[in-house]
């Protein structure tokens, strides 16, 4: 009896000195406590959606938060970007990011808090904007996080960057921020972490895994020119549309023909926009095509492939020089890759958190992309870990895995739901994680 009551105050001593005060609030509990407010920060959120570098009220809110629990906050990063910087004595530099934009689609769920927004776009378009990737549940656990760092202070040591950043769905935001002065602000972190809502995982739940998770992208605009005219008289025109429609056919064969098929790769034309009317021949004709891969030689394979195929279309039509095609590139990110060691840490983390029977494994790869990472651009050698966390119905992962049925709708449609368990358990998760990495 003595020798057990001994053993206990040695670990209640080594506790004190090495941690702070003995906490019997779990992190669950603590997160479990904030949930009715955390609910209510993400309702009002998800009815209040806005477009990619719009984000002004969301940021407004975020900056707000993190000034509330005492982090070194600064705004306006690419226009709408926010960071909170809390130092913690010695120790590593670890960021986190969520992202705050949402999506031109108009809201079809049956959710009492649904979208109605019509708002303008960073163009002035007036067009329907709805969160239908989850963008403010992942506003929601940066805030939560923030509330539970600054509550624990006693429990980690380093220094941790909350970053809420504009403009993902572009693939834009987290570049912008880096080339508008991120790292005047800050330090460079050590490693990079996020988390997204993974609707084939159940809410109440999370997911990770090594290796590839998510594709690399490009965003590129063709712009074909021709020489426009009465749609009586083709003859006397060049007709951009046919070959904006050659182009695209031609393309589908980049993929299928010039590229290493055991090798993933995607080439999707999302758009094609020309003309106006009925009966005129346009000027020019602009495809909007985007890119995904996880290598380089499929990337520049397909990158060879547009030009070759559109600048050859325009050559078999004698355009002179000062028509031929012209390509803009505008979102770019490099793939995903959770290393071993990182995801392994995670995994512990979030078991010991939410519990072992809450943490799945991971989606297989998939060719959506993320540019989270990109924020560590300038240092090649800063880590990146992408966590899942579940967003869907019960039963959803366990009818994937098992029978490989996917759920009828996911993100990006005007149906997406986010189950609310999601709030809380990936605070949590998350939380966990990012304490695990400044212990």
């Amino acid at each position: 009896m003595l020798e057990n009551t001994a053993l206990i105050l040695s670990t209640v001593v080594l506790g004190l000195a090495l941690n702070g005060p003995v906490r019997a609030e779990t992190l669950s509990d603590a997160v479990g406590q904030d949930e009715p407010r955390l609910l209510d920060i993400f309702t009002k959120l998800h009815a209040n959606p806005e477009h990619a570098f719009m984000e002004s009220e969301t940021a407004a809110l975020v900056a707000s938060e993190l000034k509330a629990n005492g982090f070194e906050v600064h705004t306006g990063i690419a226009k709408t970007g926010v960071i909170g910087v809390m130092k913690n004595g010695d120790g590593p530099v670890i960021m986190f990011r969520s992202d705050m934009d949402a999506l031109p689609i108009k809201e079809e769920t049956a959710l009492e808090y649904k979208s109605t927004a019509v708002k303008p776009d960073r163009f002035g378009v007036e067009l329907p904007v709805m969160h239908a990737c989850g963008h403010d549940a992942h506003t929601t656990w940066l805030i939560g996080m923030a509330k539970i760092l600054a509550a624990r202070k006693d429990e980690w040591t380093g220094t941790v960057i909350l970053v809420a950043q504009p403009a993902e769905e572009l693939i834009e935001g987290a570049t912008a921020m880096v080339e508008d002065g991120l790292y005047d602000l800050i330090p460079k972190p050590e490693i990079i972490i996020s988390g997204h809502t993974m609707g084939v995982v159940p809410a109440g739940s999370v997911a990770i895994r090594d290796g590839r998770r998510m594709a690399g992208t490009d965003q590129v605009d063709v712009q074909i020119f021709g020489v426009g005219g009465h749609g009586s008289t083709p003859h006397a025109a060049k007709d951009p549309v046919v070959m904006a429609a050659m182009a695209v056919m031609g393309y589908q064969a980049v993929v299928a023909r010039a590229l290493d098929q055991s090798q993933p790769a995607v080439l999707t034309v999302g758009a094609i926009q020309s003309g106006d009317t009925n009966n005129i021949i346009p000027d020019s004709a602009t495809l909007k095509v985007n890119l995904r891969w996880y290598s380089d030689l499929e990337r520049d394979a397909m990158i060879k492939g547009i030009k070759s195929v559109t600048d050859n279309i325009a050559n078999m039509y004698n355009m002179p020089k000062d028509r031929m095609p012209t390509y803009t590139f505008k979102g770019y990110s490099t793939p995903i890759l959770n290393t071993t060691e990182d995801t392994a840490i995670a995994r512990d983390a979030m078991a010991a958190a939410l519990g072992d029977d809450k943490v799945l494994l991971g989606m297989p790869p998939v060719m959506g992309s993320e540019d989270f990472h990109m924020l560590g651009a300038p240092y090649p050698d800063t880590r990146i870990l992408y966590v899942e966390i579940g967003s869907g119905v019960p039963d959803v992962y366990s009818n994937f895995t098992e029978k490989g049925i996917l759920p009828a709708v996911l993100n990006h449609n005007p149906r997406y739901v986010v189950e609310l368990p999601a709030i809380a358990a990936g605070t949590t998760a998350l939380t966990a994680v990012v304490m695990a990495f400044l212990q």
